[in-house]
């Protein structure tokens, strides 16, 4: 997190040369006070349970955009966000929206949950047996309960819902994570939840039956979310989207009149341009799970004219995020969790959630610009070719 002092400009420097990179470290520590340390590594022997059969590491380009101003319930302030990516364009178009939002007042975010489930399913033989394990579920849901949370010191069992389909009945079992991202929480949770239930109810039943739609894109995950669920929004100033972003609200509004109608028409799940873009590079640098980006890159985007500009909104129902355990246990990645200071306090997950979900708006915002103000290719040839 930056701490600005003496009205130093925020603008990050750019260039592409040696030079250029030692500029922009010195002027990061020097504008937010953080020390940054190139590709520190972790020994060999602290990788077990983030990868086998390892030969080495593969350097990945990395860069910063910012500045993120936010009002959040757990992200308050100005954020400098590390990225990476292979995809040239998308720093410095996720900085164009970041700046922008921030010279329009900075961007609220709110923190809406937070779930993660393991969706296990039963057996029977008549629909008789299925209600009756079904009555039996919620007659019991407490003693389920202990015996899952027994698993684990911080995940708590929030709920069991229930789907009773043709001769098999759903039990989606939903957990908070705490600060981790969860998968391995939960799985053990409903692991040990299920060999108790099958041990009173002589039931059989199968781990993973689909339905939580673990790394999958799902009406499922859309509606109910999977991990953190969050919504961001900003007001962009007509100056802003005139000055900075070369567009004026007959572009936006024409552009959003046609955008969401072929989205359906093409299957998208949510109406977005390309929220993965966002996830994926700050997914990388913090140490998630980049696989779940699959059903995480889901939402809604939406703008609004207003008497004094447009307002832009996106919903993220599904961010299966940690800030402890898996990569996040990687040096880099630790690093970058600190910078960003998501490394510590009761509700870093939730701090992180609230990040990626504005830079992912901040990104959406620079995006629809370039394409209602028709300099998408242009960009993309100027930025994206050697």
């Amino acid at each position: 997190m930056a701490n600005q002092k003496n009205n130093k400009k925020s603008r990050i420097p750019n260039g592409y040369n040696s030079d250029d990179k030692k500029r922009r470290i010195a002027w990061l520590e020097d504008y937010t006070g953080f020390n940054y340390i190139d590709s520190p590594v972790n020994p060999p022997e602290e990788l077990k349970g983030i990868i086998e059969n390892h030969i080495g590491f593969m350097k990945i380009p990395m860069a910063i955009a910012g500045p993120l101003r936010l009002d959040g319930q757990y992200a308050k302030g100005e954020f400098f966000v590390p990225i990476c990516t292979l995809e040239g364009t998308l720093a410095i178009s996720m900085t164009r929206g970041m700046y922008a939002s921030s010279i329009s007042g900075g961007i609220r975010v709110r923190h809406a949950k937070q779930e993660l489930s393991r969706a296990p399913v039963f057996i029977f033989e008549d629909l008789n047996d299925s209600f009756e394990f079904i009555r039996w579920v919620n007659d019991h849901y407490e003693d389920i309960k202990k015996v899952a949370e027994s698993t684990t010191q911080h995940g708590k069992l929030l709920r069991i819902d229930q789907y009773p389909v043709q001769n098999y009945v759903i039990l989606d079992i939903i957990l908070d994570t705490g600060n981790a991202a969860g998968q391995n929480m939960v799985t053990l949770a409903a692991k040990v939840a299920c060999d108790y239930i099958k041990e009173q109810t002589g039931h059989e039943f199968i781990l993973e039956s689909g339905f939580n739609s673990d790394k999958k894109a799902s009406s499922r995950n859309m509606i109910m979310g999977r991990g953190h669920t969050v919504l961001a929004e900003v007001t962009l100033t007509h100056s802003v989207m005139r000055r900075f972003l070369g567009i004026n609200p007959k572009d936006v509004e024409r552009f959003q009149q046609l955008g969401p109608t072929i989205t359906t028409m093409a299957g998208t799940s949510g109406c977005h341009l390309h929220i993965s873009n966002a996830l994926t590079a700050i997914y990388l640098a913090t140490g998630q799970d980049t696989a779940c980006v699959a059903e995480n890159a889901m939402g809604h985007f939406q703008t609004e004219p207003v008497d004094h500009g447009i307002k832009c909104r996106l919903t993220l129902p599904s961010l299966t995020v940690g800030t402890v355990g898996g990569g996040t246990r990687l040096l880099p990645q630790q690093q970058n969790l600190e910078f960003l200071g998501c490394h510590e306090g009761e509700y870093s997950s939730r701090k992180l959630a609230e990040i990626i979900g504005a830079s992912a708006l901040a990104l959406e915002i620079s995006l629809m610009s370039a394409i209602a103000s028709d300099t998408f290719a242009m960009a993309h040839m100027k930025y994206g070719r050697k």
